[in-house]
């Protein structure tokens, strides 16, 4: 019998295979990046490479709003309405990021797929064309932004005295909106040839110029002038500005997978249009899910502002502790989107039924730690006790779906991934309007559960959304579809 290592040596020319690096040289190589061919090897390390600077990236682009409300909290007057108005911008950037993140992902899976190809300059063309996209999307949100912002405050319920203290930061935000959507865009041309790493960099830029000048301008230091909350949008915007100049000195210098030439950016409509098709259903499944936990915060407020806070802070909290998932799941999606460009569609399926059991596992643990540690997490951000009593009763019920949330999240994203943006919008109508909504109201006004059949709504359906998006995705259809 032959010894295995001779056999070896023969298949390799003498040589020993070259193994597999440890954990801590993977970490540092997510961290550091590399060219890595993601539609080669091990498909977990791969997995790996892509989620951990994807999970670092999205909890950056959260840090913005952090940071301001923190400085803005330390103002010495009307920090009250200038609060108010950080909240009203944020929940009307919702639109903005909805656009953002449509556009993100259709660049995302078209760029991935040519990588894929081994078309890099199909790639970089792409790429421009969404920049372009992204510049002209921002256009109409930027003139409301300038001519129209405090008229969008008083329609929002604003009274007169925060709309006369707040309207520079709306101002500002809005017109300056297209440093939202080019961080999204460039970031989504980033993932889509595997370069999450840079991806994440130029989010820790944006954020470190926002963090230096955020003080600067709302308290005036040193040479900088007071401008007070509005000071703290400025700040933002040359943040989120100094993110896309490293972006297009990277993207235009080739120092990633992808380089963009000068003769690229020349507008191509035809291919604007196709990402702009293939994005329309991503915003309408954001809009969809958005549309329906405003639907669950309605019926949670026909129990009292303590049931309204009690749920507020689960969802703060869910949201951070899901981080992690999300990034596997954008990770399964460029996975996809590369897997299938190089005509390898076992291997794209393959990626996603083991992102999706990671994903669950990770989930399972996320589980286990809220319901044995439920009051002492809510404890952390209140101990007013009709609160804390909500929030246990939400942080608990919405747990029990996390197994089933972590395999919707990823198939629905791998979807889209592939291009295939219908099926999943598809899937949130059916969950999400026809399904939880309904679920919801009636458990809440016709049964015992109360509230709680708020709660237990959204668990239900997070299970009936992963079992539908499993045998839809089993089918295969998304492995013709054309990008």
């Amino acid at each position: 019998m032959s010894n295995p290592q001779e056999t070896i040596s023969l298949e390799t020319g003498g040589a020993k295979p070259p193994s597999t690096p440890g954990l801590w040289a993977t970490i540092l190589e997510a961290l550091r990046g590399s060219h890595h061919n993601f539609t080669e090897g091990s498909i977990g390390r791969a997995i790996f490479l892509l989620a951990v600077p994807m999970v670092l990236e999205l909890a950056l682009e959260s840090l913005f709003a952090v940071v301001n409300i923190f400085y803005i909290s330390h103002m010495s007057n009307n920090i009250t309405e200038a609060l108010a108005i950080v909240g009203l911008t944020e929940s009307l950037l919702t639109l903005v990021f909805t656009i953002g993140m449509g556009l993100a992902m259709a660049v995302t899976a078209t760029v991935a797929r040519r990588v894929g190809e081994q078309n890099l300059s199909g790639a970089a063309h792409t790429g421009a064309q969404g920049i372009w996209l992204g510049v002209l999307c921002s256009l109409p949100l930027a003139l409301v932004g300038l001519f129209f912002m405090p008229v969008v405050f008083q329609l929002m319920g604003a009274h007169s005295e925060v709309i006369g203290i707040g309207k520079g930061y709306g101002q500002v935000i809005f017109t300056g909106n297209v440093t939202v959507m080019l961080l999204f865009i460039n970031n989504a041309i980033f993932r889509g040839a595997g370069d999450a790493s840079i991806a994440m960099r130029s989010l820790w830029m944006a954020n470190i110029v926002n963090f230096i000048l955020d003080p600067c301008f709302i308290f005036g230091l040193g040479p900088f002038p007071e401008w007070g909350v509005t000071g703290s949008a400025v700040a933002t915007t040359i943040g989120r500005s100094a993110g896309i100049a490293y972006q297009f000195w990277l993207l235009f210098g080739g120092k990633g997978r992808i380089k963009i030439d000068w003769h690229q950016l020349t507008p191509d409509f035809p291919m604007m249009w196709k990402l702009l098709r293939l994005s329309f259903g991503v915003m309408v499944q954001n809009f969809l899910a958005t549309s329906s936990w405003i639907a669950m915060m309605r019926f949670v407020s026909n129990f009292g502002s303590g049931a309204i806070a009690g749920y507020t802070v689960a969802i703060r909290i869910i949201i951070f502790a899901i981080l992690p998932a999300w990034g596997m799941s954008n990770a399964a999606a460029t996975l996809v989107g590369q897997n299938l460009g190089a005509k390898k569609p076992e291997r794209a399926e393959k990626s996603v039924w083991m992102t999706g059991a990671a994903n669950m596992v990770f989930m399972l643990i996320v589980t286990v730690v809220f319901v044995l540690a439920t009051e002492l997490m809510i404890g952390i951000f209140t101990t007013e006790q009709s609160v804390v009593l909500y929030g246990v009763a939400a942080l608990r019920i919405l747990s029990y779906g996390y197994v089933f949330y972590a395999w919707g999240m990823v198939i629905t994203a791998s979807f889209n991934g592939a291009g295939d943006t219908y099926t999943p919008t598809l899937i949130n109508v059916v969950c999400f309007w026809l399904m939880q909504i309904p679920l919801a109201y009636w458990l809440s006004t016709h049964t015992s559960l109360q509230v709680n059949g708020v709660f237990w709504s959204v668990t239900i359906c997070d299970a009936l959304m992963a079992v539908i998006a499993m045998l839809l995705f089993r089918r295969g259809k998304w492995k013709e579809v054309k990008v």
